[in-house]
């Protein structure tokens, strides 16, 4: 009985140890999950940006005179030719040396213009044959299976380019033609022998578009080189947007563009076509100075609702890559040597492991080593999270 007795308290008391034991035990920490894999990988950076019109005509007064009010409004389609004001000049001046030798000198500058602009036709013509031939070489290289069909993609686009660059330089040539005839026509009427007082002189559309602005629209006198009007083409629109020079410096000619949050229900799609070489001082929200730089992007397919000045949000490519080990971008965090590392899930335990990162975008981090494709991460570790604990699934995303 005695035994028996002494046998019960010690069950007892074992079992009581034992319950204080398991109460006390460190639990296992609910975590989520992510998996290490392999995958397209993109690193982008995303800026506000503003839509322009490529080719811009500012239209001003020949000579002065009295402007006669602007019938047009902005918005309104005009086309190539088409008189767009009218200024009847004032009593000819008297023709010294200096108003001739202005006078000679703006047409010298207007002849020296056009010459510049049919040069620059000629070379965008050269290119554009090229890119043809490029075309024509890359279509046949594809079909015979020797290049591979994004090079065919890439020369498709750069025609295109090419052809858009070409009307451009078509539209400077009989702007600067145009004004070029406007300066001789001043030059006439002040060396003219028949001048006649009162003359009625036009401003003629150079391009067929839109207008865009009326600087001046009610009927008063002007001077000589007032702006008048703009004018420009809606339907050959671009995108600027402003990047740090840190990033710029990494974006690849021909880089891929999405314009986002523009108002419509489909992003759009365009191609980066210039970085600016020279950059500026801007101020960030934070009242921070930075040094940012303009990158020019051509849109595939520029819808109409888009006009000049609108506000669009860009996504420019830096880095794409068809097939990497990639990371979830909230399962990293620092050690206290400053280094990158993951929980790792394994077995019944999380063990803390160094990786090394590559690359890094808003999801996922590239990574040269530390982890395989296929391994579980914690995301978003917290405070209870140390190596060698204990899990269980919070939840787990592929």
């Amino acid at each position: 009985m005695v035994w028996l007795k002494r046998a019960i308290w010690i069950a007892v008391a074992a079992g009581i140890l034992g319950a204080i034991g398991f109460a006390y035990a460190p639990k296992p920490v609910p975590v989520e999950l992510g998996a290490v894999r392999r995958g397209p990988f993109e690193v982008t950076v995303t800026e506000p940006g503003r839509t322009r019109v490529k080719d811009r005509f500012s239209l001003s007064a020949p000579v002065g005179g009295r402007l006669l009010r602007v019938d047009l409004h902005a918005g309104d389609r005009v086309s190539r030719g088409q008189a767009l004001a009218r200024i009847v000049s004032l009593e000819p001046p008297l023709l010294d040396a200096r108003t001739r030798a202005q006078a000679v000198a703006r047409v010298r500058a207007a002849d020296a213009a056009r010459q510049q602009a049919a040069a620059q036709r000629e070379q965008a013509k050269n290119l554009l044959a090229f890119a043809v031939s490029e075309v024509s070489r890359q279509r046949q290289l594809a079909q015979s299976g020797s290049s591979p069909p994004r090079a065919l993609e890439l020369a498709e686009l750069d025609e295109r380019s090419r052809a858009r660059e070409l009307r451009s330089a078509e539209a400077a040539v009989e702007v600067a033609s145009y004004e070029l005839e406007q300066a001789r026509a001043a030059l006439g009427r002040l060396t003219g022998p028949a001048r006649v007082e009162h003359e009625t002189a036009e401003l003629h559309a150079p391009i067929g578009g839109a207008v865009l602005r009326i600087l001046q629209e009610s009927e008063g006198p002007v001077s000589a080189g007032t702006p008048i009007l703009e004018v420009g083409d809606l339907s050959q629109l671009e995108v600027v947007v402003d990047l740090l020079t840190q990033d710029a410096v990494r974006v690849e000619p021909r880089a891929r563009v999405t314009v986002e949050r523009w108002g419509g229900p489909r992003p759009l799609t365009g191609r980066v076509r210039l970085v600016e070489p020279s950059a500026f001082a801007k101020l960030s929200a934070l009242g921070v100075e930075e040094q940012r730089v303009n990158v020019i992007v051509d849109l595939d397919a520029p819808p109409t609702e888009l006009g000049d000045g609108f506000r669009v949000e860009c996504r420019v490519t830096i880095l794409s890559a068809p097939d990497v080990l990639q990371v979830p971008a909230g399962a990293l965090f620092r050690r206290e040597n400053g280094d990158w590392a993951v929980f790792v899930a394994e077995g019944g335990r999380l063990r803390s492991r160094a990786v090394s990162i590559t690359e890094m975008s808003d999801v996922a981090a590239q990574v040269a080593g530390g982890v395989s494709a296929g391994e579980r991460v914690v995301l978003h570790p917290g405070d209870k999270v140390r190596d060698g604990v204990r899990w269980n699934v919070l939840s787990a995303l592929d």
